[in-house]
């Protein structure tokens, strides 16, 4: 085990009740499910109309939809600088308020995303204003899992974190499909009334959001670990400096074990949602398919989570990369074949099953490797530079890749190299759970 890991202080966790437990968790992913739900939209928007009302760039489609990727991979850039932010505020003044924040952050830039004027209004400034939006989205982004997953594991013992934690990621699933959902809703609007307003509304309901999210999150409790911390004043002065001087390895283990996984997860997410569009495939049958997927994939996750206190969280995420390298090839051709079920099974078998493994085990795996004086800094360091390389580019290169070839298949090349990646990650990532609360090991 790493010597950075702050497992082997379980004893040293202060006592949490079972009702304090209970309503973190409700609180942290009623958050998450409102705050993602507004990263998560321009993405879908991304894949559907962004392209068409913001970058109208020459007669081929995909284009458009590179360019319009590109702010994604925009929002995913700030991620990093948001995650040092963050991460300094969380590790110097509490999870709570550093999760309040970036609230504000996201629901705001979201809103204004559904009042900007088109290219055909104002020209260049639409694209440079939504750029902008998707930039303060990033910087959000960057301290919010980190946060929302720390308001979990830091209160609860080792041998129950893994379950318990998984709900936290569940949430943000739930934001994925509640942007899903708005934009099916929107897409039963007549085509004239969704191409001239309807597709604001998804954007414009994050003001109820925002107000909902802030009467959740600030009923949070701080996280145990951390009031530990500032009653003994063990905090860290430059926790980010701390964990660069300190813990470089350990970085690189987050950072290997997020690149791969980001960048399936969107490749799955979001690029699928423009290759569908590419063959003429319907985008609601698209969305609908990834929708149950994705309400799928909170239960699994769940599951995955609870393995992950039994057998380790190192076997569970090795199942998830071999898993994505598993439907690589499987998932392209199940979309070409155009028959429903087929599509909905892809989508299955790739984000319920494989992803949901990796997503079950990641919050304990990766807030594990840390101590608590820098565990904020550290994941939001770690994790968000992998963010940029991994989930924020898979879109644009995919989209790139399809433009040049006009096939599949050099991105399931990329997806099973994606998933390849987080083979090789694990082994130089050490196990996390301690051997005596391992299925086979000592008596638990």
């Amino acid at each position: 085990m790493s010597s950075g890991t702050s497992i082997s202080a379980e004893a040293g966790i202060p006592s949490v009740s079972e009702s304090v437990v209970r309503r973190t968790i409700i609180t942290s992913v009623v958050g998450q499910a409102l705050e993602w739900y507004d990263f998560f939209l321009y993405g879908t928007a991304s894949a559907l109309v962004l392209g068409d009302f913001f970058f109208p760039v020459g007669k081929d489609p995909l284009i458009g939809t590179m360019l319009s990727f590109a702010g994604f991979l925009v929002g995913f850039m700030a991620r990093p600088i948001g995650g040092i932010v963050c991460g300094h505020l969380g590790d110097r003044i509490g999870r709570k308020r550093v999760l309040i924040l970036t609230l504000f952050l996201m629901g705001g830039a979201t809103f204004l995303m559904g009042l900007l004027p088109t290219y055909n209004s104002i020209g260049i400034w639409a694209p440079v204003l939504l750029l902008a939006l998707r930039v303060v989205q990033g910087l959000a982004a960057g301290g919010e899992w980190s946060g929302s997953i720390l308001i979990i594991s830091e209160n609860v013992a080792p041998s129950r974190r893994g379950f318990l934690s998984a709900w936290s990621p569940g949430g943000a699933t739930t934001g994925f499909v509640l942007s899903s959902a708005a934009f099916l809703l929107a897409r039963t609007l007549p085509h004239d009334d969704f191409v001239q307003w309807g597709w604001r509304l998804p954007f414009l309901a994050s003001v109820v959001i925002v107000a909902l999210g802030y009467y959740v999150r600030r009923k949070i409790p701080e996280s145990a670990e951390f009031v530990k911390l500032e009653r003994s004043n063990a905090r860290v002065r430059m926790p980010v400096l701390e964990v660069l001087r300190h813990h470089p390895k350990t970085l690189l283990m987050v950072f290997g074990l997020r690149f791969g996984e980001g960048g399936a997860s969107f490749v799955l997410f979001v690029f699928s949602l423009a290759y569908g569009k590419f063959m003429g495939l319907s985008g609601n049958l698209l969305l609908g398919a990834l929708t149950v997927s994705m309400v799928l994939m909170i239960p699994l996750s769940l599951w995955f989570g609870h393995l992950s206190d039994r057998f380790g969280r190192r076997p569970i995420y090795l199942a998830g990369g071999l898993g994505i390298m598993a439907v690589a090839f499987p998932f392209f051709s199940m979309l070409q074949s155009g028959n429903t079920w087929m599509i909905v099974a892809a989508y299955v078998l790739s984000v319920s099953i494989a992803i949901g493994a990796l997503e079950g085990a990641q919050p304990a795996y990766m807030s594990e490797l840390f101590p608590a004086d820098v565990r904020y800094s550290g994941l939001g360091v770690g994790r968000e530079i992998a963010s940029v390389l991994g989930a924020g580019l898979a879109p644009v290169l995919s989209t790139g890749l399809l433009a040049h070839y006009r096939s599949p298949w050099p991105v399931a090349a990329y997806l099973f190299l994606l998933g390849l990646s987080i083979v090789v990650a694990l082994k130089f990532t050490p196990e996390t759970l301690p051997r005596h609360l391992r299925a086979g090991g000592a008596e638990r």
